[in-house]
């Protein structure tokens, strides 16, 4: 028929979310009105302003002084002349009374130079007069009073500064930001966080949906065949977390949050000291596995990295050129809030390990670091900067090199790892890159308490039992796993997995069950009141030959453990009921 033919219409669009916003096209009519009525508005303000008194005495003042001025006129007058003013009176409105000169504000700094004590115009004034000047001894008098008032006032808010902790400060500052009206960008600011909140929920609700089934055996799956294993348990894979821009980048560190028991970090950068370039901090929910909740990216590759746990939002940062750094994720910022230098001590090998501190006496936020250039280094947040101080150097026992000129120079041993004692505060240890553990005191910056002929190689993780005091854990890259008694030179258990171990990790919820992981792709968990000699689960996590596992860690609330591998992912697993028996 050469003619378009008209098609019935059908809706496909589903809306899910809407929210009004309060903001209005300048062009628009309602715009426009707004815009005349401010601009009125602003016109009649200062009319209105000066026709309104500030303090009551004044309009008293000005009545008085009307009414004698209105009796002098009829004084002087006659009634001929009081019968017209009262005629003209009645036929038009009185003139606008003539205002009075407004006092000057004694406490007004502005005026101040006129009411200092030397004031010569004022003096020679007063001797002239036959009288003694009241005006002079009172505003000399006012001023005595007004300095001291103020001296008292700035030593009351120095003291209150000084009790006050940082997150009162920062609350105030919130206050304020409140108190004052929103300017139209804010407000904007304010309406995309709304949408960029209803925006999370929904994704998540999305990915529940999408990865419904593995939220289902997260929550609820119990493996029934570990009745008849024979004691031995499984690994259940959950959500793998991935994000596109580090894959080429090796997980270096994974943290939980100690607050928000689904959140944690990672830290990518890269083992290989040939291939060193950028690194990236990521905090991934297990509500979200396809895209993490913070990104943060670096020059340098990322080490290592430690919550804070009195403050979740504090993350401290190691980086592979010797710096370190603090994140806050309260700012909407991608840089670290606080960062070491050249200038501020900064470690001249990679940083290795980071582990916050209780904060010192002044309630200033500390953590420690560990470095391969022999370091052990504290560092305390003092006024918006980070300073140093050198706790201990470990010197390698021995090992003077002859010098040019016959010098005997002292090599310094290559910190790894470290810890601290859960419950005796100054103690810690710390693992070297030569094998040995040293066990130091805070107190001590020159000599060591102990020292443990530990491993043939590199010491990559050593960690106190979080319930038994004595007891502490190493593994190396020798292949093997060691439990030690602090106060015995030898290891109580010596576990040989095979292949260098990675990482290894004391269980939250009993005293004797740990896990390692292995290069070779396996995870191991051990518990030593079943078995003391075989680990109850090995398992392979990662499959391709060309990859490796590099960390492990256990959800402190859920029967969960991430993995981190050099492919730049971390895998969830869920233990099956053999791995996590609570001890009788």
């Amino acid at each position: 028929k050469r003619a378009y033919k008209p098609v019935s219409y059908v809706d496909q669009m589903a809306i899910h979310f809407s929210l009004n916003g309060n903001m209005i096209p300048k062009d628009s009519d309602e715009g426009r009105r707004q815009s005349i009525r401010l601009s009125i508005a602003a016109e009649k303000a200062p009319v209105e302003n000066s026709a309104v008194t500030s303090e009551e005495a004044e309009i008293k003042d000005e009545e008085s002084a009307g009414y004698t001025q209105a009796a002098e006129e009829e004084e002087s007058e006659g009634s001929g002349t009081a019968e017209v003013a009262e005629a003209s009176e009645a036929e038009e409105p009185p003139p606008p009374r003539v205002k009075e000169q407004k006092l000057a504000n004694q406490f007004n700094f502005i005026e101040r130079a006129s009411r200092t004590l030397n004031n010569p115009m004022l003096e020679r004034a007063c001797q002239s007069e036959p009288t003694p000047c009241k005006n002079f001894s009172a505003t000399a008098n006012q001023w005595k009073i007004y300095d001291a008032y103020m001296e008292e006032l700035q030593k009351m808010e120095r003291s209150k500064e000084k009790e006050k902790p940082k997150a009162q400060i920062a609350k105030k500052e919130d206050e304020k930001k409140k108190g004052r009206k929103l300017t139209s960008l804010e407000l904007q600011s304010d309406d995309i966080t709304k949408i960029s909140k209803a925006a999370k929920i929904m994704e998540r609700m999305v990915n529940q949906n999408t990865f419904d089934d593995i939220a289902q055996d997260f929550k609820y799956f119990e493996d029934a065949s570990d009745e008849y294993r024979d004691q031995q348990g499984t690994l259940l894979p959950l959500w793998k977390f991935q994000y596109d821009k580090t894959k080429r980048l090796a997980v270096t560190a994974i943290s939980w949050n100690p607050k928000y028991k689904d959140l944690f970090a990672v830290g990518y950068g890269s083992y290989d000291f040939m291939k060193q370039g950028q690194g990236m901090l990521l905090l991934y929910s297990m509500k979200n596995p396809s895209f993490p909740e913070y990104v943060f990216s670096s020059e340098s590759g990322i080490m290592c990295l430690d919550f804070h746990n009195d403050h979740p939002y504090l993350v401290a940062v190691g980086f592979y050129d010797g710096n370190v750094a603090i994140y806050n994720l309260k700012k909407a910022t991608s840089q670290p809030s606080y960062k070491s230098s050249a200038k501020s001590g900064k470690h001249t090998e990679p940083v290795w390990q980071v582990k916050w501190q209780k904060d010192d006496m002044n309630n200033n936020l500390n953590f420690f670091s560990v470095s391969s250039d022999g370091r052990i280094v504290s560092w305390t947040l003092v006024q918006n900067e980070l300073v140093h101080t050198d706790v201990i150097k470990l010197s390698a026992e021995g090992t003077t090199m002859q010098g040019p000129e016959g010098l005997q120079l002292q090599t310094l041993g290559c910190g790894t790892s470290f810890d601290f004692h859960k419950k005796i505060d100054y103690l810690f240890l710390v693992g070297t890159a030569e094998g040995k553990i040293y066990k130091c005191s805070k107190c001590y910056s020159s000599q060591f308490l102990d020292v443990f002929e530990a491993h043939h190689m590199a010491v990559d993780s050593v960690s106190w039992n979080p319930y038994h005091l004595k007891v502490f854990i190493s593994c190396s890259s020798d292949w093997t796993v060691k439990i030690w008694d602090h106060t015995i030179k030898t290891p109580m258990f010596i576990y040989d997995l095979n292949s260098a171990v990675g990482d290894v990790a004391w269980s939250p919820y009993s005293s004797t069950v740990f896990a390692a992981v292995t290069t070779d792709g396996k995870a191991h968990v051990f518990d030593l009141s079943i078995n003391k000699y075989e680990a109850l689960c090995t398992q392979l996590v990662v499959a391709k030959k060309k990859n490796k596992i590099t960390h492990i860690q256990f959800n402190p609330v859920h029967p969960v453990v991430i993995i981190g591998d050099e492919r730049g992912h971390v895998t969830s697993l869920k233990l099956s009921p053999n791995l996590r028996k609570m001890p009788k």
